[in-house]
């Protein structure tokens, strides 16, 4: 699944910035011309991804990327080690920080969570996550609140796909892990081994080979499950 033109070179990973508005109506938008498809590795969940046809360079210009609009290979773990592991979850309240497509929330409820509770700043991935969420019969209440600063909801287990690209999101990532678990929360990490991951901080799980679609087309590689500590 190829990612759009204007966005191909931004292969590194998904953001914290909002990406631009999409037309009034931005969930017919998605619905046009996002086509809900398996997804690799967990074809049992159908998200709205981006095809090369999806017309979202156009739409966005030189906007934040939609990161919200493709897999990534740090969530696609995490949605394998949920199907593989759904003891994980089941029962509990569960938060998927900077979810981007829902992909993570989705296999949470899945698997059986109590409640899922997906943080998502970007308004059009605040959508996607609705309309994905729908789509596989599964309910996701949904925060469009910064959590990087903000209180930590009142959950049981803290699961993050793809979080530490970047050397500052991973300092603030990071600080938001430790409060949790000053919280007493679990804390489960998806990530391919990007240069800033933690390893010193992390222990993992389980690995997987899974496709990650970026914004230069799909490919496949390992990706890791671990917990935060």
């Amino acid at each position: 699944m190829a990612g759009t033109d204007a966005f191909e070179a931004s292969n590194v990973g998904p953001g914290r910035l909002p990406s631009a508005p999409l037309p009034p109506d931005t969930a017919s938008y998605i619905g046009a011309n996002l086509p809900l498809v398996p997804v690799p590795s967990r074809p049992d969940i159908r998200l709205h991804l981006a095809t090369p046809s999806s017309g979202l360079s156009r739409q966005l210009g030189n906007a934040v990327p939609p990161y919200w609009a493709f897999c990534w290979s740090g969530g696609l773990a995490l949605a394998r080690y949920l199907a593989d592991r759904p003891d994980c979850v089941s029962g509990l309240r569960v938060l998927d920080f900077g979810s981007g497509s829902g992909l993570v929330a989705i296999a949470a409820a899945k698997a059986g969570a109590r409640s899922v509770l997906a943080a998502e700043i970007d308004p059009n991935g605040a959508v996607a996550i609705g309309m994905n969420a729908a789509a596989n019969g599964v309910v996701v209440d949904i925060l469009r609140t910064d959590l990087i600063a903000a209180p930590i909801p009142d959950v049981d287990l803290v699961l993050a796909g793809d979080t530490f690209y970047s050397a500052s999101l991973a300092r603030l990532a990071t600080g938001f892990f430790d409060r949790c678990l000053d919280k007493g929360l679990r804390v489960l990490v998806g990530d391919p081994g990007r240069d800033h991951l933690p390893l010193d901080r992390l222990r993992e799980l389980a690995r997987y080979d899974v496709a990650d679609f970026g914004f230069g087309g799909m490919s496949s590689t390992s990706a890791a499950v671990y917990e935060f500590g």
